[in-house]
Parts: structure tokens; C-alpha cells; sequence
């Protein structure tokens, strides 16, 4: 898969061991998601996340992405490919930084990855976000993701399923 082409308006790239302090910074300053979805973004928890893989997948289908503007770090993304059907794509976490959150730059980056998977033989993208937190249903929502019905429990809180249609 060409991440560079997830967007034309920043550079991807996959993030690694020595990302982890921007990444760190970048996620530390949104303490509105970590009230919602605990407990607080640690350095482990990033090294973690970094290798979590959903069941049956392996590292090839995972892409943890960054989405610079120069060199600043603007938004973090856990990418699943082929997730949890072939021509499904799965965001399993997306954040951007706090400076330049409610400016249209998130909705930006959702808009351009959704454009460009149909040309890589996706049909719908899907993710969850947990119940209860107004800032990201209304994210989600605003960019064309609807629930699927479907919820399930995470670590002491309810996960709402969406999806969106490409």
C-alpha cells in the first residue's frame, strides 16, 4: 500500500522507536480522549500500540502513521488494512494535535485517506469510538461515519462501531 498517497496536503510516514517522545507529546495534550477512553497515554502504551494487531492480521497489514506539515507532527493514525474483511479498511486510532484541532484539518485527513482507498480495492472504512464521548461522535459523525449496531466492551468502557461507505 502507497501511504504516500493518504494525503496531498502532508507528508506520511510510518512511525517508529524514534517517534515515540513526538508522538508521546502529541497524545499527552489531549487529555479530553483519555477521559473517555483511559487510562492516560503512557511511552509503553505508544511502543504497544505501535505492534497491536487485530486478530489473524500481521504487521505487514498495520500501518501507524504519522501526518507532518514540515516537521511538526499534526495527527497520529493506527491504519488496519484488510480489516476485518478484505475490502474493508480499519482506523483503530486517529488523533490530531491539539493546535490545530476544530480548523477543518482532521476532516481534511479523513476526507483524503477515504478518497484514495477505492483505487487499493476498498469499499468501506470502519473504526469505534467510545460511548459517550460527544467530541468524537460528532467527528465521526460529521464525516459520514454512521454506527453499525454493533458495540462491544474495552477495558471498562462500551465501543460504538462505525462505518463509512467510499
Amino acid at each position: 500500500m502507497d501511504i504516500t498517497k493518504f494525503s496531498n496536503q502532508f507528508q506520511v510516514r510510518r512511525l517508529d522507536q524514534n517517534d515515540i517522545e513526538t508522538v508521546f507529546a502529541l497524545c499527552s495534550r489531549n487529555s479530553l480522549y483519555y477521559h473517555y477512553c483511559p487510562p492516560s497515554v503512557t511511552r509503553q502504551s505508544i511502543i504497544e500500540d505501535m505492534k497491536a494487531l487485530p486478530p489473524d492480521k500481521d504487521l505487514a497489514d498495520k500501518y501507524y502513521l504519522g501526518y507532518f506539515s514540515g516537521k511538526k507532527l499534526i495527527a497520529v493514525m493506527d491504519f488496519i488494512a484488510s480489516f476485518p474483511e478484505e475490502t474493508t479498511a480499519f482506523i483503530g486510532f486517529f488523533m490530531t494535535d491539539v493546535s490545530v484541532q476544530k480548523m477543518g484539518i482532521g476532516s481534511s485527513i479523513i476526507d483524503e485517506l477515504c478518497a484514495c482507498l477505492p483505487d487499493a480495492g476498498f469499499i468501506r472504512i470502519r473504526l469505534g469510538w467510545v460511548k459517550g464521548n460527544p467530541q468524537a461522535e460528532h467527528f465521526w459523525h460529521k464525516n459520514g461515519f454512521a454506527e453499525t449496531g454493533v458495540t462491544y466492551e474495552s477495558n471498562g468502557y462500551t465501543v460504538v462501531a462505525a462505518q463509512r461507505k467510499l
